[in-house]
């Protein structure tokens, strides 16, 4: 009796949490259909009068599908650089011996206690410095140096977690390290790599304060930034925002659903030993 009732009240809190993770998807979703007095007197419920215009006039503006190219450009850097760096310094800092390696490991660490907010004033002046405001790079970079801290301690974790029996064996037959790692470690560390270049992607595809900051021109927004030509002096059309909001978040969201299995083989990786 204990067990079946608390069943039905884990799958009661279950539902309780995804409801709220799902009504925001739902009330903007719906909201790209509505007008802006439907919005204010109905702004969960369907829509009086289903108004297509909102997403048929984004579908067919030019400036949008330049965005997703430049938003696409960012993030397939972005995941690239973290995935490449993050795994040779995770592989490293895992298997092999070298003066300061713990003290580097949590040094690294302690980039996840940083918020980005935190860090917008010094990153301005490092990328103004080194002439890459107002363009691409200059979300790029920053973007991938707050991604390693918390890739490198996922890509760590798995690693540490594959037997030293298989390199043991690798060096006795003559393989060198990279080899070891290009052929060895990352065919077998598919599901980490899944999910760190997701959260990374995910991370890039929506970042509003970096490039508002790094940004200048409009033929260089990503698709955060296109929000704001629908946003003006006396009023906003909020319609054509949240039409605009569900078209940009489709491509991150169906992403993660097709990498839902890597991700949750990657982060549970390690939690049970035997």
């Amino acid at each position: 009796m204990k067990l079946r009732f608390f069943y039905y009240y884990r799958l009661l809190f279950l539902f309780l949490a995804a409801g709220l993770c799902l009504l925001p998807l739902w009330a903007t979703f719906l909201g790209g259909f509505k007008t802006t007095g439907d919005l204010r007197t109905n702004a969960l419920g369907i829509p009086k009068q289903w108004v297509v215009e909102n997403f048929i006039s984004i579908l067919r503006d030019p400036h949008f599908w330049h965005m997703l190219g430049n938003s696409a450009f960012i993030a397939f850097f972005t995941v690239s650089l973290t995935l490449i760096v993050s795994s040779m310094t995770a592989f490293t800092l895992a298997h092999l011996r070298f003066a300061g390696r713990r003290w580097l490991a949590s040094y690294l660490t302690l980039g996840l206690t940083f918020p980005f907010a935190t860090a917008v004033l010094p990153i301005f002046i490092r990328v103004r410095d080194l002439g890459l405001l107002d363009s691409l790079w200059g979300v790029i970079l920053p973007q991938v140096a707050f991604n390693l801290s918390f890739s490198i301690v996922l890509l760590r974790g798995f690693f540490q977690e594959i037997p030293k029996e298989l390199f043991e064996a690798a060096l006795i037959d003559g393989c060198s390290y990279p080899r070891i790692f290009f052929q060895i470690v990352l065919p077998l560390s598919r599901p980490i790599i899944a999910t760190v270049g997701v959260l990374s992607l995910v991370g890039s595809w929506n970042n509003f304060l970096l490039p508002l900051v790094m940004i200048d021109s409009d033929s260089r927004y990503p698709w955060p930034l296109g929000i704001m030509q629908y946003q003006g002096q006396y009023g906003t059309d909020w319609g054509r925002v949240l039409a605009f909001v569900s078209l940009t978040i489709l491509p991150a969201v169906g992403f993660y659903l097709l990498a839902q299995k890597q991700i949750i083989a990657g982060l549970t990786s390690g939690a049970v030993k035997g």
